[in-house]
């Protein structure tokens, strides 16, 4: 049984106004308890304490006024019987004005003549004079509505906050049940923040912080809620990296042979030179991978860097002094590439593939060969991570695209060996400054250079009109041997969303736009077997024209594929498009990517106009972070950026670095916290990743 007096236990059902019927939209939003409700912050306020008088308003402005009530009365429409028009005449020392609320009878109880009210709302001409529609209000004089259960002194008059809502409650409503939780928990709150660190930085406590985030009393105190929160969303997020780089350097790992012929006839093979950047970075994973402490490295590329090549360079450095390596991939299609390509340029080493697709008899046959040491390299999905497969040396992992595996998958796979390296791949660059910060418990290396002799690319935005413009694109490319993609956002035709899928548009383009070329169809939903016979009659240039959704986002290297065109493009993220285009533009010759849109929102606008501006994966996903904000942008299940709920590292570094310095200086005097002033923190660490128990308190 939980207990009524933490709010961090009492499930949200149980909160005045809630009850279970309407729990559920809130755990929809991720709020499970009241204390997920009190860390549940607005989205903007809006200023509602300017007033004006009557003579001041004007149409089409959204306004605060102080009037009287002088009549009102109420109606039903003659439409509809059941809707009711509550209707009001106010006015002040300037003149009077009209106001309107349609179907809320109950308020006719309240907006009685000589009632002193606040006003808020938009102002409108009906009827050759101005009126407010559905207005809020505060009433000033008699009860207050909260008394009578209307929530109204903290609607106007005020900085009023502004939530993104369950389904079913209005912002009027919500505001109520966010005043009922704070009035009764907020004196129940314990503050994790030691006090030395809230008073070396100048934080407000925790509970004056809440308070102002919800319902500032002034602008200036909203700023420092906002400061503090956001300060301690930083340095939550700091303290199991920095706890976990302890835990790390604590222990003994394996002194690789770095320097050896395999490695020599590996690079001297390649069909191609390293880039300067690819060198340097082999220079990096060296030291660490000679070094007994493990090694734990994030290697940031963008898009056809040659990660996969380094990442080889390294497997190969531990294979020949008598260990294995595993290499994750997030999907089978990503895997098998890496297979097919690793495989045709390592010939010395013994590599083996798993993937939940494979039959009984191969899965059984590979799962023994891993646990005898007779497979060097095995090169899998989220398969390796099963209880069944057993390494009998595991000396180097790899994973690839880490952001699509949560933090306790990327910690299950090294689990299988005795403190092997890790190298941890992303196509999904971001600023180096940031990303030491982000991932505190992880070295970095960066390759920013893409190698020699790659085609010039250009990206084009057309509106659905020119659509028959971007086919032309399309079947100049195919006349030149060249081979063009087409991408829908979904599979199937979407009436709802008013969207042309896949599979219909195949058939469309196949018997009219491209009747005299070969098309071939890809989705998710095809069995794996399906998809590698259609990619390699692609690859293989067999069909002139692949039709695919978003399966080709990471992987697929098709050299001759010079044409992109993408349709719906304002369904896709920024990184998402940026992924997709990289699969074109793999070879010498210029390539082109078309995005098809209609799209007129400010934040599809500002989308679709970086994509055609920049080119470099590291501007690419700045961009996407103002856009999307760090949970989103990093994924809900990566560790702690899914509780950065106010906080954003990329307007707020300083802040940012502050909290790590202090979270440095905090473990360095207290690695166990063990003692009594970080008790709180260390409890509400681990109700935020129970994951890490075991990771980062046992250094």
């Amino acid at each position: 049984m939980f207990d009524m007096s933490n709010p961090q236990d009492v499930p949200i059902q149980y909160l005045k106004g809630i009850g279970p019927k309407r729990a559920k939209a809130f755990t929809n939003l991720g709020i499970y308890t009241i204390l997920g409700l009190l860390y549940y912050f607005p989205r903007r306020y809006e200023d509602r304490t300017n007033l004006v008088t009557i003579s001041d308003l004007e149409e089409g402005k959204i306004q605060t006024i102080k009037v009287q009530v002088l009549a009102s009365g109420q109606r039903n429409s003659w439409r509809r019987r059941s809707f009711s028009i509550t209707q009001a005449e106010v006015g002040d020392e300037t003149g009077r004005v009209s106001c309107v609320w349609f179907n809320q009878p109950y308020l006719k109880e309240y907006l009685k003549p000589g009632k002193s009210l606040i006003l808020y709302g938009k102002v409108e001409r009906y009827a050759g004079r101005l009126q407010m529609s559905n207005p809020e209000f505060e009433i000033v004089s008699g009860p207050s509505p909260c008394e009578q259960g209307l929530g109204g002194e903290f609607n106007v008059g005020r900085l009023v906050p502004v939530y993104t809502l369950p389904d079913g409650l209005s912002q009027r409503t919500f505001r109520k049940i966010m005043k009922t939780a704070l009035d009764e928990y907020l004196p129940k709150l314990n503050d994790c923040l030691p006090y030395d660190i809230r008073s070396r930085n100048g934080l407000e406590n925790l509970a004056k912080s809440i308070i102002n985030i919800h319902f500032p009393e002034s602008l200036d105190l909203q700023k420092k809620a906002y400061t503090r929160l956001a300060f301690e969303e930083f340095f939550i997020f700091q303290v199991p990296l920095i706890l976990r780089k302890l835990n790390r350097e604590s222990k003994l790992g394996i002194a690789h042979k770095v320097d050896g012929r395999m490695v020599e006839v590996f690079i001297r093979g390649l069909p191609f030179k390293l880039t300067i950047a690819q060198e340097r970075v082999i220079q990096e994973i060296k030291s660490d991978m000679v070094s007994l402490k493990p090694m734990q490295r994030l290697l940031q590329g963008d898009v056809g860097s040659g990660k996969t090549v380094v990442a080889t360079v390294a497997g190969i450095m531990a294979i020949q002094g008598g260990y294995q390596v595993a290499f994750m991939a997030p999907t089978e299609i990503l895997a098998r590439q890496h297979y097919d390509k690793i495989k045709s340029q390592a010939k010395a080493i013994k590599i083996g593939l798993l993937t939940a697709s494979i039959d009984k008899k191969d899965k059984g046959k590979i799962l023994r060969e891993i646990k005898e040491g007779k497979v060097d390299l095995v090169i899998g999905t989220h398969a390796l991570l099963e209880a069944g497969v057993i390494f009998k040396n595991l000396g180097l992992v790899v994973i690839d695209e880490q952001h699509k595996f949560g933090v306790g998958q990327r910690a299950l796979l090294p689990q299988k060996g005795i403190n092997p390296d890790v190298l941890i791949m992303t196509a999904t660059p971001i600023p180096r400054t940031l990303a030491i910060t982000l991932y505190g418990d992880l070295d970095i290396s960066i390759i920013r250079e893409l190698p020699p002799g790659r085609g010039v690319m250009k990206t084009i935005l057309f509106d659905a009109a020119k659509r028959q413009k971007a086919y032309k694109i399309a079947r100049e490319e195919l006349t030149r041997g060249n081979q063009v993609y087409i991408i829908y956002p979904v599979i199937e035709e979407s009436l709802a969303l008013d969207i042309s899928g896949a599979k219909k548009m195949y058939a469309e383009l196949k018997a009219s736009e491209f009747k005299e070329f070969k098309l071939g169809l890809i989705h998710g939903r095809l069995k794996q077997e399906e998809q590698d016979k259609i990619m390699s009659a692609f690859k293989n240039k067999k069909l002139d024209i692949l039709i695919s959704t978003t399966i080709l986002e990471v992987g697929i290297d098709i050299p001759s594929a010079t044409c992109m065109i993408v349709e719906y493009a304002e369904r896709f993220g920024l990184s998402q498009l940026h992924q997709l285009r990289g699969r074109i533009g793999r070879g010498s010759d210029a390539s082109c990517c078309i995005l098809i849109s209609d799209a007129k929102t400010e934040e599809a606008v500002f989308r679709l106009g970086a994509m055609v501006k920049y080119s470099d994966g590291f501007r690419i996903s700045e961009e996407d972070l103002k856009i999307r904000g760090p949970g989103e942008f990093f994924g809900r299940e990566q560790h702690g950026l899914s509780e950065l709920k106010i906080a954003n590292p990329l307007t707020q570094m300083q802040l940012l670095k502050r909290a790590r310095e202090e979270a440095v200086k905090l473990i360095s005097a207290d690695p166990h916290l063990v003692s009594r002033q970080n008790q709180l923190l260390k409890e509400s660490l681990l109700r935020k990743f129970p994951e890490y128990e075991k990771l980062v308190f046992s250094c």
